[in-house]
Parts: structure tokens; sequence; C-alpha cells
């Protein structure tokens, strides 16, 4: 991975390319789609909807809740984050990871971060765990629950 990572606003001009990021097809079944992601999040004023771009190409996804602005202890909670299939395997997303939590860590009073994943995805545990979330336990859905303390 050459390019520079950031994370942007998803604006007018680039949701429709978001909405068109799309997994590998055996990954699907393993994150909503963008496109719902997006609709969801223009009804949750909580909702942090990121584009991941690398050197000012659109290459993945992901959306967080930052919890209430005048809380004393807030957590964040990432609860989409996607690279797209053409894009993977490149280091877009231990980069965008990176940004996102740095990005996190700078809001107010947030304690931790909180990401999700199902418990067989041995990839994703290792990549979460290499960040040093810790995995909490599962949630009503039956996904582990992963926490970085800040």
């Amino acid at each position: 991975m050459r390019e520079d990572v950031e994370l942007r606003d998803v604006t007018a001009e680039n949701r429709q390319a978001v909405a068109g990021l799309a997994l590998d097809p055996a990954q699907q079944d393993l994150v909503a789609s963008n496109a719902e992601s997006l609709d969801e999040a223009r009804f949750d004023p909580d909702a942090r909807p990121r584009a991941i771009y690398a050197g000012g190409r659109l290459v993945g996804f992901l959306m967080y809740d930052a919890g209430r602005p005048r809380a004393k202890s807030r957590a964040a909670l990432i609860y989409r984050f996607m690279i797209d299939r053409r894009y993977q395997g490149e280091g877009y997303g231990r980069a965008a990871l990176g940004k996102a939590i740095e990005e996190i860590r700078a809001i107010p009073n947030m304690r931790k971060i909180s990401i999700s994943y199902m418990p067989d995805n041995a990839i994703a545990r290792r990549f979460y765990a290499s960040f040093g979330f810790a995995e909490a336990g599962t949630d009503e859905d039956g996904e582990m629950i992963a926490e970085l303390a800040l």
C-alpha cells in the first residue's frame, strides 16, 4: 500500500459510489450492504458514515456511533466496516481502522471503542486483536463484541 488512506464524509457526490462498493461473494453475509447502511444513517443522528479513500480512490466504507455529545463518558461502536473486494489484502483495512481509531480517540470523553464480528471469523479476531481489541462476549445476535479501552 503506497497511497495515503483517509476517511472522508459521505456526501451527495460520493454516495452512489460508496453504495456501489462490493464484498467478495463469500463475505456478503458478514455485513449489511452499504446502501442499507447509508439509508440507516439518514435517520440516525448518531451515525457517522465515512468513506475510505486511498490516493484519492474510494476503497471502502465504515460507519460508527460515537455516543451522545454531552455525555461525561462516551463509548463508540464501529458497526459497519468493509473494503471493496478489488482492494482487499493491500493494507487499506488496517490503515482505515487506524484512522478511525485516531478520529474516535479525538472525540471528547471517549473511553472505549467496540466492534463486532462473527465468533468463527478467525481473520477478524486476529485483525482486531492486533489493534488491542479484547473480546468481551457475544451480543443478543450471537456476534462477538470486542472492545478497545482508550
